[in-house]
């Protein structure tokens, strides 16, 4: 079995975690902390969270390479506050230092490879059975179907049954997974009550087939007969 602590990750452990894991397919859930990844560092979000109380497994900032663990693998994650992220054999949190709007898969992604290794050695899936997460706002009416959560493997916090979250925003997954990664469909989201359907597709226009003369001419169309008017 692998280390539940990341090699060569800082460590900030959390006094209080989610609870025991209920067993299930392993997974991964990537988060955005929503700050700029400019201005605040990998401990700075690490710090902030554990005061709310509200601890990820990691706090990754792929600027810098960065990683701080908070919590072991073996245990459940509480930046989501659902009762979805206690299901799996590893249900792993990442919090990103990045911002939903500018999704974090746009500019370079150091430390992401020791990462990857590391949830292989856990046998985390390298796929996204809900497809690629919608951008922010639009992924606040996500499917967050409880079938493609029972597969197992890598999601963003929009599409985790009974969560309310609208981020990581439009990630390119194959960055984060590989070039290998099987791309689903995007996911449609659910329909908004109070807003109009799409409109329909017009099918095209028939076009009239072509005769075996293309220079013969059409027959005359015969002349109706006027109606006489009565005086």
């Amino acid at each position: 079995m692998a280390d539940a602590w990341l090699p060569d990750a800082g460590r900030m452990p959390a006094r209080h975690d989610g609870g025991a894991l209920q067993g299930g397919a392993p997974r991964v859930v990537w988060c955005a902390s929503e700050t700029d990844p400019q201005g605040v560092s990998a401990r700075s979000v690490a710090a902030d969270l554990l005061k709310e109380g509200s601890p990820p497994h990691l706090v990754w900032h792929p600027g810098s390479g960065d990683i701080v663990q908070l919590l072991p693998l073996t245990r459940a994650g509480r930046l989501l506050g659902v009762a979805a992220a206690r299901e799996g054999r590893t249900c792993l949190q990442i919090a990103v230092v990045a911002q939903a709007r500018v999704p974090f898969t746009g500019a370079v992604l150091l430390g992401l490879d020791p990462l990857m290794r590391w949830l292989d050695d856990w046998n985390v899936p390298r796929r996204w059975p809900a497809g690629p997460p919608l951008p922010s706002p639009q992924s606040y009416h996500s499917q967050r179907s409880r079938k493609d959560w029972a597969r197992g493997g890598h999601y963003g916090a929009s599409q985790v049954p009974g969560a309310d979250r609208l981020d990581p925003g439009a990630l390119d997954i194959r960055r984060i997974t590989g070039p290998d990664t099987p791309v689903a469909a995007i996911p449609r989201p659910r329909h908004v009550p109070g807003m109009d359907p799409a409109p329909a597709t017009v099918p095209p226009a028939r076009l009239t087939p072509l005769t075996a003369d293309p220079l013969r001419t059409p027959e005359a169309v015969p002349a109706v007969p006027p109606v006489p008017i009565a005086n």
